[in-house]
């Protein structure tokens, strides 16, 4: 896979840090450092790859790479010392404004187009995702990104956004122990659990801030609970996504959030 990068890697050269005027003593250096990349984000554009590539290299907004689906080649469009504008107003943990601490990932795939009926989701080739996962690989190697810090930019602004969307292989990501994922086993006991006491909204939402997400701690079933209860399902749970709290969900949640699951 290593080699499919190699091949499909394209676009900016990467820029080179200006000479300094000031001479410099590099004799000492600080332990007390680690990349300034602490996430990575992936996203869907919503349109083919001409008007995507012209919104992200002339308009406001930007990524570090595009990924374009036949062939799957990687466009670099920003280096990654520099800051794209791909996350917007977004959390994580106690961490906001993730422009600046993240490497953002968008991926050709026209999203959702509605109908009179329903919502038609596009999915994603198989041979796009296979370098996807590569590209992830090779950012999360270089910049030690940790396990639970690689999102989708619906985990980072739910409500807002809800890409890359539910047919995102995030388990095939998991499989290549690129991010944790729920034992089924035990999802499948604690479900028959909470099949018969589902807990209360109060519980939804400690659990889903702990597990990372930006979550109304009111006690109440207000919109951004549902919000955030929808991101986790698009994640986990992708064949129900309606942001509505059951015994899976539950069951999916509790699985992701025990001690022994959480990435320290």
């Amino acid at each position: 896979m290593g080699m499919v990068l190699a091949l499909t890697l394209s676009g900016c050269a990467s820029m080179q840090r200006e000479p300094s005027s000031v001479k410099l003593d590099n004799t000492y250096v600080s332990k007390s450092q680690d990349s300034r990349v602490q996430f990575l984000i992936l996203h869907y554009t919503s349109d083919a790859f001409e008007k995507s590539l012209k919104i992200l290299t002339e308009g406001p907004v930007s990524s570090h790479y595009l990924i374009d689906i036949n062939p799957p080649t990687v466009y670099s469009l920003v280096d990654e010392s520099k800051r794209a504008f791909h996350a917007g107003v977004s959390r994580w943990g106690n961490a906001a404004a993730l422009n600046a601490a993240s490497i953002g990932i968008e991926i050709v795939n026209l999203g959702d187009r509605k109908t009179a009926e329903r919502t038609v989701w596009f999915d994603y080739p198989d041979k796009q995702i296979d370098v996807v996962i590569a590209l992830v690989k090779d950012i999360v190697k270089r910049h030690q990104i940790r396990a639970d810090r690689i999102l989708g930019h619906s985990d980072i602004a739910p409500g807002r956004k809800v890409d890359p969307g539910p047919r995102f292989p995030w388990k095939r990501l998991a499989d290549e122990g690129l991010i944790p994922w729920p034992d089924a086993a035990y999802v499948g006991v604690k479900k028959s659990v909470y099949e018969q006491q589902l807990p209360d909204i109060a519980w939804f939402q400690k659990q889903l801030a702990i597990y990372g997400y930006g979550t109304p701690q009111t006690g109440q079933m207000d919109k951004g609970t549902r919000d955030v209860l929808e991101a986790f399902q698009l994640r986990f749970r992708q064949s129900k996504f309606d942001g509505q709290p059951d015994a899976e969900t539950a069951a999916i949640l509790d699985a992701m959030t025990r001690p022994e699951a959480l990435v320290k």
